[in-house]
């Protein structure tokens, strides 16, 4: 039985639909991966062309030794939405995920929730639908060659968004962990891509049209470098997105034309941190506006320095609203005290209940 009809009655501004990952897991089976993200590029791109709608600022971090744990808000004048996000890189080794989310969509007039989600499933397909988003918009259209650098939980979304929504037909891997490699080849066997493994980074981006970086570490590093990049190449560079943690070599930033999702938390999040202040970059929102040109020639270098922003959750919770409402999935969630009269909070602490032991006739007592 369809559990939205089998909630008691009450203010539905008091019942948010919950969406847990089981049934964000069903919703993706039924719609299929392709095209939710496909439904998520589609509104992540329509949000982005009112981005001057949007009340914008860059995600609260709080750094511990081991890992990052997230708050990313925004709103425009009817809704509003978080992401509560974690990046732990030692997590795997005691069986949780590296990154776990879950996010809220609520009405700005009355402040009221109306969705509470998983956002771990939800951010992997989000972050896939921005990078093709990206990638449409700046990379070569006749790109079919894709070096994926780092074979972790984002890889498979990101190889099934470029397969489906930009034509790549071969993928170059490389992880430094040849198992993460194998799930992937093993996960992604039967996709229809051509999947080469390859014994270094330097060897996966030969050749490559578009390059994919989307490594786990909280450091650092030099993931791709200058004497890597060829003429008209397009990297997407998902992995660097806190403080502290890089993946392109300063001299490949200085050779391209570089694109970024929301300046101020970029500078200070994604690979261009070691730039100077001052270093030039261009809001992906402009080129899809049409107010700033994106490549400018098949011999550009570009870079899409990516970090997740937090209009791209906003968008990836619409499209799974309307999804879950569209197929019958979700559960009404009694997150907010209803009362009969609003103004008496402590009222609730009087109601009489039906305790479980009385619904076999009893009469009602005062809980």
């Amino acid at each position: 039985m369809n559990r939205l009809n089998n909630t008691f009655a009450t203010h539905p501004a008091t019942q948010p639909l919950y969406l847990s990952a089981p049934d964000a897991v069903t919703l993706v089976r039924r719609l299929g991966l392709k095209n939710c993200i496909t439904g998520i590029v589609v509104h992540i791109r329509a949000d982005f062309l009112r981005w001057l709608d949007f009340d914008k600022s860059a995600r609260v971090a709080n750094h511990s030794q081991d890992g990052v744990i997230e708050l990313m808000p925004i709103s425009d004048d009817t809704a509003y939405s978080f992401k509560y996000v974690n990046g732990h890189p030692k997590n795997t080794a005691i069986g949780l995920s590296t990154v776990m989310a879950f996010g809220v969509l609520a009405d700005v007039a009355t402040g009221a929730p109306t969705l509470v989600s998983e956002l771990t499933l939800t951010t992997a397909m989000r972050t896939a639908a921005t990078s093709a988003l990206a990638a449409q918009t700046l990379a070569r259209p006749n790109s079919r060659v894709m070096a994926l650098i780092g074979n972790g939980a984002q890889s498979e979304f990101q190889a099934i968004a470029f397969q489906h929504l930009l034509g790549i037909d071969t993928l170059r891997l490389f992880d430094i962990d040849p198992q993460a490699t194998a799930k992937l080849v093993a996960n992604l066997s039967s996709s229809g891509l051509k999947l080469q493994v390859c014994a270094s980074t330097a060897e996966a981006v030969k050749g490559a049209d578009i390059v994919t970086t989307v490594t786990a570490d909280k450091a650092c590093a030099t993931i791709v470098s200058a004497d890597m990049l060829a003429p008209g190449m397009h990297i997407n560079a998902v992995g660097g997105d806190c403080p502290g943690k890089t993946e392109l070599a300063a001299g490949v930033l200085a050779a391209a034309k570089v694109f970024v999702e929301f300046t101020p938390q970029t500078r200070v999040e994604g690979d261009i941190q070691q730039m100077p202040a001052d270093f030039a970059v261009t809001e992906l929102w402009e080129v899809l506006s049409g107010t700033r040109t994106g490549r400018d020639n098949d011999d550009q270098i570009t870079v899409f320095d990516s970090v997740g922003f937090a209009l791209e959750d906003f968008s990836a919770l619409r499209f799974m609203h309307e999804a879950a409402l569209a197929q019958g999935l979700g559960e009404r969630l009694a997150l907010i005290p209803h009362m009969a009269d609003p103004k008496n909070l402590f009222g609730t602490l009087l109601q009489t209940t039906v305790k479980p032991a009385l619904r076999q006739g009893s009469s009602a007592v005062c809980a």
